[in-house]
């Protein structure tokens, strides 16, 4: 068990970053560890059908991601929607901030903007003078380490084909690899998440202990909780989801209809009380996501398991490979 930062890390070749997604989301490869055994084994993602038994239920996050990144109409400000505060109110990170103080104002899509508040982190507090149509006139807020531009590919294949809830900057990515066809043949259910940029914030602390972590807006509704307690095993469909599952109100064992926010930081020496299986992607080094994983299926196999698909020319991150965790 460690709580040092430096204990997370790896070595990754950046080809191994996969910039761009497979032609079919289901082709992607599937490392199978298996906690018990100490093992691993490769096989693809069709073969997720293979691993489930009866009882299982499988837990997605539906949440929609947003084409968050907007330009104003002289292209001299990036802006990057975060949360809706209330009617025409956005937090958003701005840049350059120096030209965006307190009153300035700047006009995108045609509608104008004006900055009410900078937060104690930089992000603005922005008031529009009319509504905003979401899905015009933005870009996908595609991660920092796809170093390109999204296009409009990105649009759809950086969105689960069974995103419903609006709210998103970033995809739970280990939900990309479903069509809709596989996931109609197995046992599943939706709970919310909403994805923010505290993902893809960096620890910059040495010890684990020393960090603070994002909050992120989540809900479950109560056909989804009932779908739930009802399981015999419950599979995760990424790390969104085992963070609403672990912080979730319970009332006794039973998960009840509930919505709220979440800062829950899971690391070893912590273990998962609610997940049985875990499907994810493969993690940054140093990364909270890579320290839950650590959490679930131990720190030194983790990492193990990590050497073996660089070995193996895995495709790393958002748009890569994945792994099932038993």
């Amino acid at each position: 068990m460690s709580l040092l930062l430096a204990d997370y890390d790896y070595e990754l070749p950046n080809e191994l970053i996969a910039q761009r997604p497979l032609e079919t989301r289901d082709a992607s490869r599937m490392m199978i560890v298996r906690r018990g055994q100490g093992t691993v084994e490769h096989r693809r993602f069709q073969d997720l059908t293979q691993f489930i038994e009866p009882g299982d239920l499988l837990v997605l996050n539906d949440t929609r991601v947003m084409p968050a990144r907007r330009f104003s109409d002289d292209h001299r400000i990036e802006f990057l929607l975060l949360e809706k505060m209330g009617p025409r109110r956005w937090k958003t990170l701005v840049r350059p901030g120096r030209k965006m103080r307190v009153g300035a104002m700047v006009t995108f899509n045609g509608v104008v903007a004006r900055v009410e508040e900078i937060l104690p982190e930089g992000e603005r507090i922005i008031a529009l003078e009319d509504d905003l149509d979401l899905f015009t006139g933005g870009a996908m807020p595609l991660p920092p380490y796809m170093k390109r531009e999204s296009d409009a590919a990105d649009t759809s294949r950086y969105q689960t084909v069974f995103a419903h809830e609006v709210g998103a900057v970033a995809a739970p990515t280990a939900g990309l690899h479903f069509t809709e066809s596989m996931l109609a043949g197995l046992p599943h259910t939706f709970v919310t998440l909403h994805v923010g940029m505290g993902t893809f914030k960096p620890v910059t602390t040495d010890h684990l202990s020393d960090h603070r972590m994002h909050s992120e807006r989540f809900s479950i509704s109560a056909d989804a909780a009932e779908r739930i307690n009802a399981a015999k095993r419950l599979i995760a469909i990424g790390t969104t989801v085992v963070r609403v599952l672990e912080a979730a109100r319970r009332d006794g064992e039973k998960l009840v209809a509930q919505s709220g926010e979440t800062n829950i930081f899971i690391h070893p020496p912590q273990q998962l009380k609610h997940v049985n299986a875990l499907l994810t992607n493969f993690h940054l080094p140093r990364s909270t996501l890579l320290m839950l994983v650590s959490a679930f299926a131990g720190r030194e196999f983790t990492l193990r398991a990590y050497r073996e698909a660089i070995r193996q020319r895995y495709r790393f991150y958002s748009y890569g490979d994945c792994m099932l965790i038993l």
